[in-house]
């Protein structure tokens, strides 16, 4: 160890001096990942990059090896999204990196700066139909917000370090494909240093309208998004929703962008959430939406209402300003950072002078937020033999979850009906597979959660079609000493799905019904905890066990088979059959 400090030290002293050392590409690689601050990488070891690979442990860089590549894309994912700072995936040429897509896209649409790292085959031998060969730049190329093909060795530092800065300043996932054979040799180089851009509120007009309309709203509404948690812009939104007296909603999957014990806080919009936060921004004359790009699906009808305002001013503020009026029809745009935007317009309205509480406005917000939380206690959700209810589980879970728990959700029926039982008070504490939703996010996206954030309680809820996708990952737990918390929702169906053919297909389930091992006894086998719940007063000591235990634990929750809305009722239409041998077609259980 002395040498080694001994020797990074005169490298240090050199490069200083110079401004450029002599070293190999794959040093001059992995110095390029010390500059920018990485700690843990997520992937499978391979062949391609094993030059760079030998050197992490040297450099400080802890390897996650993984069970399967679209996982440790996952656990980038999740990783960045709680820490604020780069997730890393790499992995061998090929189809390993193939597996990362599906993780990269999701990545995409949560705006994480995740850095796909996808070495190559060999600059001599490309196109000649070799061993574990593909084109790997075409299939990133709409789901990433920058690629590069590094062309010569010597550049290997500099597009690198540039990759890294563009993932961050531009908030989404970027590829670096190198050639295999580039990692070997000597160049000069020197390393660059991170450039990171200082985010600003947006043009002082359309702050000062901003601000007018505010001001003069009979009812404002603040719509608190994504943007706000990656701007550590939450207390500012507190401060601002204080001053008005206005409400707050939480946009779809973010239920951690404002403190849910918060007087103002009404919930989640979208699909299975409050319907407090649906009828308050029913009312709303104005909508401020902070940090958030209105996604359609986030907006769409849910329990039969309409809740987007038909009549009222939106304001929409988001750092990419090809979000603004893309979905919905705005009043004003404004290009800015959620935090800084919350700032400036909080000074220009107490400018304007002292602002009193609106009494009748939070009269009127608490009576809402009463009647939900009475109406979703008592949602009928019949336990049966050996079989809980979900939202009787649900709402165990919420009552039995830590108070500064990570939480995690696949998008399975029973992990999006979880949307109104979530309840946060700070963030970043949820995650989801956001607007992708894909299968098989929740649990190792957790993981690089945990490992991004060690101190905090780690929970992923998963379906039970969607954790065959990612059960292997708990071997990686067991191995690398991960404690996250599975909670299976054991209920024998692909319930998504499954409601849809209870809805528009006559009861013929096809492809739906599933037949599970005990899934509390296939983590025991792996080397991890497993644990059966069968009876609601079980849940909340389960959790509180496995969370206390510090043990990759997996808790089988057996429910019955009851289902929430289907997700895309909009997107249906009762089937047509016009041939006599499918109009016989009958009902099949």
């Amino acid at each position: 160890m002395k040498s080694t400090a001994a020797e990074s030290k005169a490298v240090a002293k050199a490069a200083a001096a110079t401004g450029k050392i002599r070293m190999t590409p794959s040093e001059a690689f992995v110095e390029t990942l010390v500059a920018q601050g990485v700690k843990d990488t997520f992937g499978i070891v391979g062949s391609a990059y094993m030059d760079a690979h030998d050197l992490f442990p040297l450099a400080g860089i802890r390897f996650v090896s993984v069970a399967h590549e679209q996982n440790a894309a996952h656990m980038a994912d999740g990783y960045s999204r709680v820490t604020g700072k780069h997730g890393v995936c790499i992995a061998q040429n090929g189809p390993g990196i193939t597996n990362f897509v599906t993780a990269i896209a999701a990545a995409y649409w949560a705006h994480s700066p995740v850095i796909a790292i996808t070495p190559e085959s060999g600059s001599l031998t490309m196109g000649l139909g070799g061993f574990q060969e593909t084109e790997q730049m075409p299939i990133f190329s709409k789901i990433t917000k920058w690629q590069v093909h590094l062309n010569a060795p010597q550049r290997i530092a500099e597009l690198t370090s540039r990759a890294f800065d563009i993932a961050m300043d531009e908030r989404g996932p970027v590829q670096i494909n190198i050639p295999r054979d580039y990692f070997y040799g000597d160049i000069e180089v020197e390393i660059p240093r991170p450039i990171r851009l200082e985010r600003g509120a947006g043009g002082p007009e359309s702050l000062d309208a901003a601000a007018d309309m505010l001001a003069k709203a009979k009812f404002p509404v603040i719509l608190s998004g994504g943007g706000v948690i990656m701007a550590d812009g939450m207390q500012e939104c507190i401060a601002l929703a204080e001053h008005l007296s206005a409400p707050v909603v939480n946009s779809y999957l973010h239920n951690d962008s404002f403190p849910a014990n918060h007087p103002l806080s009404c919930g989640p919009l979208g699909y299975m959430g409050s319907k407090a936060a649906m009828r308050v921004i029913n009312k709303a004359d104005v909508v401020l939406a902070l940090g958030s790009r209105l996604g359609p699906f986030g907006t769409l009808p849910q329990y039969g209402f309409d809740y987007w305002p038909k009549d009222a001013k939106i304001i929409q503020i988001d750092a990419n300003p090809r979000m603004l009026g893309l979905v919905k029809k705005i009043s004003l745009a404004i290009c800015g950072d959620a935090k800084a935007a919350a700032t400036e317009l909080l000074g220009r309205l107490k400018a304007r002078g002292k602002a009193t509480p609106n009494k009748a406005r939070l009269a009127e917000v608490r009576a809402e937020k009463e009647a939900w939380v009475e109406e979703l206690a008592n949602w009928p959700s019949p336990n049966e033999k050996g079989r809980i209810g979900p939202r009787q589980a649900l709402a165990a879970l919420a009552k039995a979850m830590p108070r500064n728990a990570m939480v995690s959700t696949d998008i399975g029926n029973v992990c999006s009906v979880s949307n109104s039982y979530l309840h946060f008070e700070g963030g970043p504490s949820f995650l989801a597979a956001m607007s992708f939703g894909n299968c098989g996010y929740s649990y190792p996206a957790m993981i690089g959660a945990k490992v991004g954030r060690p101190d905090r309680p780690a929970i992923a809820y998963v379906g039970d079609g969607a954790w065959g996708m990612s059960l292997a990952e708990v071997m990686t737990c067991v191995r690398e000493g991960i404690p996250v918390v599975a909670v299976v929702f054991n209920n024998g169906q692909w319930g998504a799905e499954k409601k849809n053919q209870i809805d528009y297909f006559n009861n013929r389930f096809l492809g739906t019904n599933l037949k599970n091992p005990n899934f509390a006894d296939v983590a025991e086998a792996m080397g991890a905890n497993g644990i059966t719940v069968e009876h609601v007063d079980e849940v909340g000591d389960a959790l509180r066990g496995a969370v206390k235990s510090n043990r990759p634990t997996v808790i089988n929750l057996m429910l019955t088979r009851e289902l929430g809305d289907p997700f895309r009722r909009d997107a249906f239409k009762q089937p047509l059959r016009m041939l006599p041998k499918y109009k016989k077609y009958s009902a099949k259980q």
